[in-house]
């Protein structure tokens, strides 16, 4: 009998704190407030798809022999996002205004030279110690047996999503609209060599970590996988809700109001075979307790193979989905409260 009376107690508890969990998130999503909804549709509508396709274009071309870390081509598409940056004014955050953060050889595997990140950013104007960052690799596999990857969807469209979104935040700050928080735009070197590009900046920060909010990392959101060929209106969401249920819930509520894409998260469970949640550069900053998530559109039939060209691209779909992007990106830069962690409850 008193088993019986432990037993029931401990049920009873038990219940008792799932409801209060329970009862916490419902809060959560429910305490949600979608700030500066009309200048969000309005910034977002910057992001086009006719320059999306025309700096693409130009970052997957036989130029850039595809990109390979440490190679000519890699270094040329360092210049191109650069050249972009100082054509727009928005500034480098690194004091000689160089835009890039070198990474030497001697830390890169062997055999690859020496390569670096490019960096650019928009200061808060409010808490400018608290960053945001946006992210994604612009390397890529460069040339093998005399072929060209042009890695147009890998990573070019997340690339050229980052120049519109950093864009779009530029024309909202000369307009009077500043974001809170601070904003650094990250394209990652080496990614495609075992995420060394982010590896490098977490273990060489430019903005403390325990400063960085939140990481938005793009990795191929330009096409359309086998699942989907029939229904298109959809991204991947990686990793969103594994640190802070907040992120995972903010970005669903500015979907609904901005680009109503249709959330796919099957890539983020734990079982997962892909294991893509370690896969791209937004783990090296989840390993730091700092929150992400991964945007990505799935495998196709080009995926790392020399026909992942330009013209494959589908444009329409690409600017949503950086407009969706450039939305969560612009609540987390200008909410009251940093994200709300997991452990927080």
């Amino acid at each position: 009998m008193k088993m019986y009376f432990l037993l029931s107690a401990f049920i009873l508890v038990g219940s008792c704190a799932e409801t209060k969990y329970a009862t916490k998130i419902e809060n959560l999503k429910g305490n949600i407030t979608i700030v500066d909804s009309t200048l969000v549709k309005k910034y977002a509508a910057t992001i086009t798809a006719a320059a999306l396709k025309e700096n693409l274009y130009q970052f997957a071309s036989t130029n850039f022999e595809g990109r390979a870390t440490g190679e000519e081509g890699q270094k040329k598409a360092a210049n191109f996002l650069v050249d972009f940056y100082k054509s727009h004014n928005i500034a480098s955050p690194i004091a000689d205004s160089t835009y890039f953060q070198h990474i030497p050889k001697s830390f890169l595997p062997e055999g690859i030279h020496a390569s670096e990140n490019v960096l650019a950013y928009i200061k808060g104007s409010e808490k400018p110690d608290e960053v945001l960052i946006i992210s994604g690799h612009f390397d890529h596999l460069g040339i093998e047996n005399e072929e060209i990857h042009f890695g147009a969807d890998d990573n070019g469209s997340g690339s050229t999503a980052i120049l519109e979104i950093a864009q779009a935040f530029k024309i909202a700050e000369q307009d009077g609209f500043k974001p809170k928080r601070s904003i650094l735009f990250l394209h990652l070197t080496a990614e495609e060599i075992g995420l060394q590009g982010s590896l490098y900046y977490t273990k060489n920060p430019i903005f403390k970590l325990e400063n960085t909010i939140a990481n938005l990392n793009i990795d191929m959101i330009g096409r359309v996988d086998r699942t989907h060929k029939e229904n298109p209106n959809y991204i991947y969401i990686i990793g969103a809700d594994r640190l802070s249920k907040e992120l995972h819930y903010i970005n669903k509520s500015v979907n609904t109001i901005t680009t109503n894409l249709n959330l796919e998260y099957k890539y983020n469970e734990e079982t997962d075979s892909n294991r893509y949640y370690y896969r791209s550069d937004h783990y090296n900053f989840a390993k730091h307790n700092i929150p992400v998530i991964f945007y990505f559109n799935g495998e196709h039939e080009d995926y790392h193979k020399p026909t992942d060209t330009a013209d494959k691209i589908n444009y329409p779909l690409l600017e949503k989905r950086a407009q969706l992007i450039f939305a969560t990106a612009w609540q987390l830069a200008n909410q009251e409260n940093k994200l709300l962690m997991n452990t927080d409850f």
